[in-house]
């Protein structure tokens, strides 16, 4: 008999939630097969059966279980059932005719003597029927002898402003995963330790615009991936990160760490909640780079296959809640970086260009970071630097050379 122990997922893991069993007590496995879905508190990963066998269920779905522990069992001496598919032990206890004895007869009761005090209100409720005007005769007393009482009088009250009218009030309780619980203490934590602060500006995403209309097809066809907005606000930060260090810095206790390259991390929608896989060495990346690691990571992290290692570290955050049509936001700190852009929707606003007023393609851009940290200056700058580079990419981000730098 094989105890199957849960691995450890990662470096500082030491807890998981079974989300969820692939297999059931019974079953035969083969080794290698996924037989259940475990959340730790950053990703939800597959365990797979050491071995093959018939297994045994030792841990119930949404139970929290120590790195570790037994949360199953596998016979491998079980043999494989006829034509390889799974099977199930099933032990049936044979059954036995039990005589019954015959039922005692029931006595009829007699028809119990009215009570003196049917229908009739205590004096609380008397006072609540009087001033809604409602007769007693029209509430079912609940009270001994069927007395009515204050509560059967509240309840039968005429439906007021704020008062349920007798429409269906259900709710529906479930456990949060311990990824969303962790997630929710990471988010109060960035509250309640950082002084944090948010600073906004606007895009005029026309330049970008024209790029992708001109070249988006010839290097959809080139790349196999699409030219979207993320590559040219990750090659933005890079460069404004690179202009203001301290955007890329970290407390850690009494000392300040800055570092030297340029993790970037990217909030995706995951089924098990918010998830940020990084993108290493964004700095050297180019756009098809970017293009093809955000797809990669987006896809795995979307289809729960993403790994502890792939959203560990990162030295600075962009979300993008414009996908889901925000016009502003403040997003919160992913400690423990000092700073996260937040991209929103893009809409036709009037803007003044050169004297005139136009109708352009904008998109309000928020930085909030940690004021520990970063100054009002390093923060503006920065959040300036990213719009100038948006505003003017061929010049700051492709170096005059359109093609050279989409690799066409």
């Amino acid at each position: 008999m094989l105890e199957m122990k849960v691995p450890s997922p990662g470096e500082s893991i030491t807890e998981v939630e079974i989300a969820r069993w692939l297999v059931k007590t019974g079953d035969y496995v083969e080794k290698d097969q996924a037989i259940a879905e475990v959340d730790s508190d950053k990703a939800t990963l597959e365990l797979p059966a050491e071995a093959a066998g018939v297994i045994t269920l030792q841990a119930e779905e949404g139970e929290a279980v120590k790195v570790g522990q037994v949360v199953c069992l596998i016979d491998t001496a079980a043999p494989k059932p006829a034509g390889g598919q799974t099977s199930e032990v099933k032990v049936e206890t044979p059954k036995q005719e039990v005589s019954k004895p015959a039922p005692a007869p029931v006595p009829t009761a007699s028809p119990a003597a009215p009570s003196y005090v049917a229908q009739a209100p205590s004096p609380a409720a008397r006072k609540i029927l009087a001033e809604r005007e409602i007769p007693a005769a029209a509430v079912s007393g609940t009270g001994k002898g069927g007395r009515i009482t204050k509560d059967d009088a509240l309840k039968a009250s005429k439906p007021s402003m704020g008062t349920p009218t007798g429409g269906v009030r259900t709710e529906v309780r479930a456990k949060m995963s311990m990824l969303r619980r962790k997630v929710a203490e990471r988010l109060v934590s960035a509250k309640n330790e950082t002084a944090m602060l948010t600073t906004f500006n606007e895009v005029d995403m026309t330049a970008i615009y024209d790029l992708r209309a001109q070249y988006k097809d010839a290097f959809k066809e080139r790349h196999n991936v699409g030219l979207g907005f993320m590559s040219f606000f990750t090659l933005a930060v890079v460069r404004a990160l690179k202009l203001f260090p301290d955007v890329n810095s970290m407390i850690d206790g009494q000392d300040k760490v800055t570092y030297q390259y340029y993790d970037i991390s990217i909030a995706v929608s995951g089924p098990k909640g918010l998830m940020v896989p990084v993108i290493r060495n964004a700095e050297n990346l180019s756009f098809r780079g970017v293009e093809a690691e955000v797809k990669r990571l987006a896809t795995r992290a979307r289809d729960g296959q993403i790994t502890v290692d792939e959203m560990t570290g990162g030295t600075f955050t962009i979300t993008n809640g414009g996908v889901f049509g925000s016009m502003l936001s403040t997003p919160i700190i992913n400690p423990p970086q000092s700073g996260i852009l937040g991209m929103h929707n893009i809409v036709d606003r009037p803007i003044v260009r050169n004297g005139q007023i136009v109708i352009a393609p904008v998109m309000y851009v928020a930085l909030s970071y940690d004021h520990r940290i970063i100054d009002g200056r390093e923060s503006v700058g920065f959040l300036v630097a990213v719009k100038e580079a948006l505003e003017n990419p061929v010049e700051l981000l492709m170096n005059g050379d359109v093609k050279g730098a989409l690799e066409l």
